[in-house]
């Protein structure tokens, strides 16, 4: 850690997934390697050739929010407001006291669902009839504008927009923010709810997801030899990050503290990773560079590792260069993506949260459905199907996205 900087406490865990919601429901589902993965039951999806997903089935909006406003956000936003609030209940802060609190929320895609719909009304009804709330609804700040607005926050707001890097990009932004004093608190995260009828085609069209329709529970398998494509996942995942002394001062539960962050770009495909990892590795040795703590330090990674067959070989890759092989073959390392799906602009919130966790029990989530481990993913230590108990000082939760965007954040076990 680096002396004479603000120090950035992570106090709230605010969690809307396929495998629960709130913190309690969804760290007990994934220490038990409970998968969400089931057949779509939002929309008939009999003519995608991938007809499974990772649905958050137990989220009502009307549990955090009244109907005229929940009429008015598109599900993107709905998620983002309640993870929000699942927060910042966590943390037991009332909003009413932190009106200067920062709002730092992304999403990768925003209101796919309202584009879609609004897109049918204008060719088949005509520009006349489109909703005056299409463009809000829409629009991918919205997250961070809602929670805002909903929770009375007139801190600094802001909206990250890098695909799958989404999330880390935003809690690492609200990192330096804190430590620059712009706030003491900021909720930051990401939400996404790009489970449609299009949104899965898309991706189908791209070759990304699993079409294993038979067997949805094991269909996402990082690392394993028999993968063949990610499974969506929507969630909304926000975590409340408090400066140091502030949280300590009230007395708050610190999950861990939050102590790096890296960002680099691979300057190399629209979708497909650079094959050296050299660029994903120099993001983690930013953020640990950033934290203050050597690569040998490292003792657990919550992987991106979607389950997808290039981008899993190439993120052990790049770990190996990061910590050196002979590190990197001591380092826990696991992909949660395998029971959450992949949430694309939330999907660092949630592995945030639950590398937060790990930190605090000394229990390593585990990577399930991993019956056969690719020979290309060798060289580090899965945890692989069954938890790990383990006290870990220091872990990194890596997020990659579309565009080659790579974002590493460094957490390190509370004091």
């Amino acid at each position: 850690m680096t002396a004479g900087r603000r120090r950035v406490a992570i106090t709230g865990l605010g969690l809307v997934t396929s495998i629960g919601i709130g913190r309690e429901d969804v760290w007990r589902n994934a220490v038990a390697g409970i998968s969400g993965a089931a057949t779509i039951s939002s929309f008939d999806p009999s003519r995608l050739a991938t007809q499974i997903a990772c649905e958050a089935r137990d989220f009502s909006p009307s549990d955090f929010m009244d109907r005229r406003t929940e009429r008015r956000l598109d599900r993107f936003a709905q998620l983002a407001v309640s993870a929000a609030t699942l927060a910042l209940d966590d943390a037991r802060l009332d909003p009413a006291t932190i009106p200067d609190a920062g709002v730092y929320v992304g999403s990768g895609i925003g209101g796919l669902a309202t584009f879609v719909d609004q897109s049918q009304v204008y060719f088949e009804r005509g520009p006349d009839r489109l909703s005056p709330l299409f463009i809000p609804m829409m629009i991918a700040n919205m997250g961070a504008a809602q929670i805002s607005m909903h929770l009375g926050l007139r801190g600094p707001v802001l909206s990250t927009v890098s695909a799958c890097a989404t999330s880390n990009h935003a809690i690492g932004e609200a990192l330096d923010a804190i430590r620059l004093g712009r706030a003491d608190v900021i909720l930051a995260g990401g939400s996404e709810a790009s489970i449609v009828e299009m949104g899965i085609g898309a991706f189908n069209a791209m070759r990304a997801l699993s079409v294993r329709n038979d067997d949805p529970a094991t269909a996402s398998r990082p690392f394993d030899a028999d993968r063949d494509g990610f499974v969506m996942g929507e969630a909304g995942a926000v975590l409340v990050l408090e400066e140091l002394s502030r949280a300590r001062a009230r007395g708050a539960h610190v999950y861990a503290e939050l102590l790096g962050y890296g960002l680099t770009a691979d300057a190399h495909h629209v979708t497909e990773p650079d094959p050296t990892g050299t660029a994903p590795a120099g993001a983690v040795l930013m953020a640990l560079a950033n934290a203050g703590v050597t690569p040998e330090q490292v003792g657990y990674i919550n992987a991106h590792a979607t389950s997808t067959p290039v981008g899993d070989p190439n993120e052990i890759r790049a770990i190996r260069l990061a910590l050196g092989d002979a590190h990197a073959a001591k380092c826990l390392v696991s992909s949660t993506k395998s029971m959450h799906g992949h949430c694309l602009g939330a999907a660092g919130g949630i592995e945030a949260a639950l590398t937060a966790l790990a930190l605090d029990t000394g229990t390593i989530p585990a990577t399930i459905n991993a019956a056969h481990l690719d020979p290309d993913c060798i060289g580090v230590d899965h945890v692989l199907n069954t938890v790990r108990e383990a006290i870990v000082d220091v872990a990194v939760s890596n997020a990659f996205g579309f565009g080659g965007h790579n974002a590493a954040l460094v957490l390190g076990r509370a004091e």
